[in-house]
């Protein structure tokens, strides 16, 4: 079996054999003595990951950078060794991979945004250090064998995530179809046996199958003077496992568990296969697909075509031709493995631009959450195609919109955007596309802009943030006056006046997790909606009261007077004020703990509260019921029900036949069309709930009834 080196001295020339070989035994000297989790040398990861790169063509200074892309972390080496021995070049792509390494990719849900950030900064500086990183991924899931469970899980979660999108959209198909295989492996290992049981068990059925097909195949090639090669390629195991999750199927309905290529050389070659096939089996309706004329987003093109045998047996055809199939393997990576042409370098460009629009849109979003919701319909969702009037394909999610359309285009004609056509006809704006729909935007030069409305419906990121880029400058003023207003009102709902808690210490930590420039952009960024109060007013107690001493917030103790304090018993706590967690809406009956809060005495949780796990665990103190209480309680509820003119009336009146009061109720139908109501109850225990629960599932109407924990 030929080693890395092997590798490098048969496909490097001279100069770059002497620095690779220089890099491996840097790494090698380096890495001594340090083991891995398998109990093999540590090194063993640096080469594998090497060799990676090395077969999928990456030139010289990436493979040296994979040798060394631990050393800086992991060894006495520091960055100045590396810029020494090796250049600018390759320290800049360690550096890119170590402070990607660096990432937490399960924090809290806005520091995980930010992390996603980082990863498209680095991709846009150098697309090399995620290709680096992805093979660091693939090697390190290769050996995921030999950690524990829960780790197991924890990575391949995050690299279903985070890493299998990333290696699609840069069209690497071979490392995306084994990670995702490998993430299956640990995600779900009884499915995934369960797939290579039963697929390798008719695995000689299928085999010869595929190579009568091939032999067909082949000699239609040779009879109609057309030079190809025809070979079949097995499905990976976790594209057969979504298609039967997703679409309910059994693994016996599931035909095309092979793909059978056609390679040809020109592009009118792959039309003509198509109809030579088309001629001898029947192709199956809609499953044809065109992905040369309107290739896919990361520039994969080839026809695919799904046909019926004589003996009834399904199965897919890909045609392609020799420049397609090394794109459709390698994505990016073909670009060095096949050291492309003046036109190849235009492809490159092209291949890149989603990332360079990514990075110009998202300095118009104020927070990381913000940029990664903006960019899961980008990244994540299969793609939508759409023409202009003049032909050119444009690229969209599903259920885009006209808006969606006009944004596309360009950002000034989403702006004056007032009208739009589809296939001639006007429709709203809020209409859903369908690919092959021609579109045409009406606009006027005396519009005054988006509306507010249009990112309630529109699918792309980029259409979000044109839209809220608009609002953020065009009024900046009035957003400032909202924002401040709106902060204003709510710190004295909660007891405290906003210039008590808005102070320069805790503004300067503020802006550590949102990234505001100065006060005025934090107010203009609440008052036109990029960040909700409670994100800034939550954060600014929790700063305020760490800087306080133990007692109570202004007007605190006067409250917490009327809560049932004497009813609940907390271990080790006397003469502390104590009140009830608004979050879960403890009652009598549930198991509760108390937590001793930081100027707000102690607060009583269910235990089951999930915001009990951001907690410090030392502040946490058993507690129990002591005995009946006159004050009330307040429960919520959530009811899921088939939609019914009548069922708010029956909710309404057996709530009120066990003579209990309703405080609030909030009633809409989802997209699924069923009714959702969510409802706030003031009971005396917990028996009450249970039994109007109870009472409620009675009724063939209502399909859940379950507590709420806000």
């Amino acid at each position: 079996m030929k080693t890395v080196l092997d590798k490098i001295n048969e496909q490097y020339n001279e100069a770059d054999k002497a620095v690779l070989r220089s890099a491996y035994h840097f790494a090698a000297k380096m890495h001594e003595n340090q083991k891995r989790a398998s109990g093999e040398p540590y090194f063993t990861h640096p080469c594998a990951v090497a060799e990676i790169l090395v077969d999928l063509g990456l030139d010289a200074p990436t493979v040296a950078a994979a040798f060394l892309h631990d050393v800086i972390e992991d060894t006495p080496a520091t960055p100045e060794d590396i810029k020494r021995e090796f250049g600018e070049e390759v320290y800049n792509l360690v550096d890119g991979v170590t402070k990607l390494d660096k990432i937490n990719y399960h924090s809290h849900e806005e520091e995980d945004a930010e992390n996603f950030r980082k990863i498209f900064v680095a991709m846009a500086k150098d697309v090399r250090v995620i290709i680096i990183k992805l093979a660091d991924r693939l090697h390190n899931m290769r050996s995921l064998n030999y950690l524990s469970n829960e780790r197991q899980q924890r990575i391949a979660k995050e690299t279903l995530e985070v890493f299998t999108p990333l290696a699609g959209r840069l069209g690497i198909s071979q490392i995306k179809c084994e990670l995702e295989d490998l993430c299956l492996k640990y995600l779900d290992p009884e499915a995934y046996e369960y797939l290579v049981a039963n697929i390798n068990q008719k695995r000689e059925e299928r085999r010869r199958f595929v190579d009568t097909v091939v032999a067909q195949l082949q000699k239609l090639l040779e009879e109609n003077n057309i030079k190809g090669e025809v070979f079949g390629r097995p499905k990976h195991f976790y594209s057969i496992y979504k298609k039967m999750k997703n679409k309910g199927l059994t693994l016996d309905q599931i035909y095309d568990l092979t793909a059978v290529r056609v390679i040809v050389e020109k592009i009118e070659e792959c039309y003509e296969v198509l109809g030579i096939i088309h001629k001898m089996w029947k192709p199956v309706p809609g499953r044809i697909k065109d992905y040369i004329a309107t290739p896919k987003r990361n520039m994969y093109q080839s026809l695919h075509t799904t046909v019926v045998t004589n003996f009834g047996q399904y199965f897919e055809i890909q045609i392609r031709t020799v420049e397609m199939h090394k794109m459709a393997e390698y994505g990016i990576a073909a670009h060095w493995k096949y050291k492309e042409n003046k036109s190849g370098e235009n492809n490159f460009d092209m291949r890149l631009s989603w990332i360079r629009d990514v990075m110009d849109w998202q300095d118009s979003l104020d927070t990381s959450k913000e940029f990664v919701d903006s960019l899961k319909n980008d990244l994540y969702t299969s793609e939508l195609l759409v023409f202009t009037p003049h032909g050119k394909v444009i690229s969209l999610p599903p259920e885009a919109t006209p808006v969606d359309f006009a944004y596309a285009i360009h950002s000034e004609v989403g702006n004056k955007c007032v009208g739009a056509k589809v296939n001639g006809k006007i429709v709203p704006l809020n209409s859903g596309l369908k690919t092959g729909d021609v579109v045409e935007i009406l606009t006027s030069p005396t519009s005054k802009g988006p509306s507010w409305d249009w990112l309630k419906f529109v699918k792309s990121g980029s259409a979000k943030a044109k839209i809220r880029q608009f609002f953020k400058h065009a009024m900046k003023d009035e957003n400032v006056k909202v924002g401040k207003s709106m902060l204003e009102a709510e710190a004295k709902r909660r007891g405290y006046a906003l210039g008590d808690l808005l102070t320069d210490e805790t503004f300067e930590k503020l802006s550590e997790k949102l990234v505001f420039a100065s006060v005025d952009e934090m107010f203009a960024s609440v008052g036109y909606g990029a960040v909700s109060v409670n994100q800034i007013i939550f954060k600014l107690i929790d700063y305020h009261r760490r800087e306080m001493p133990l007692q109570p917030a202004p007007d605190e103790a006067e409250r917490l007077r009327h809560t049932p304090a004497g009813s609940v018993s907390i271990k080790g706590i006397e003469g502390l004020l104590v009140r009830f967690a608004h979050c879960c809406n403890p009652v009598p009956g549930d198991e509760i703990v108390g937590f001793i809060s930081r100027g707000r005495g102690v607060i009583v949780h269910r235990k089951d509260c999930p915001n009990l796990a951001d907690y410090d665990s030392e502040r946490i103190q058993p507690a129990r019921w002591t005995g009946d209480t006159d004050e009330g309680f307040f429960a919520g509820i959530k009811i899921i029900a088939t939609d019914d003119s009548g069922l708010t009336a029956f909710i309404t009146s057996e709530i009120s036949a066990m003579k209990l009061y309703m405080t609030q109720i909030n009633g809409r139908i989802g997209k699924d069309k069923r009714a959702v109501f969510e409802i706030m109850i003031r009971l005396n225990k917990l028996s009450d709930i249970d039994l109007l629960i109870n009472h409620l599932k009675r009724d063939k109407r209502i399909i859940d009834v379950f507590r709420t924990t806000k």
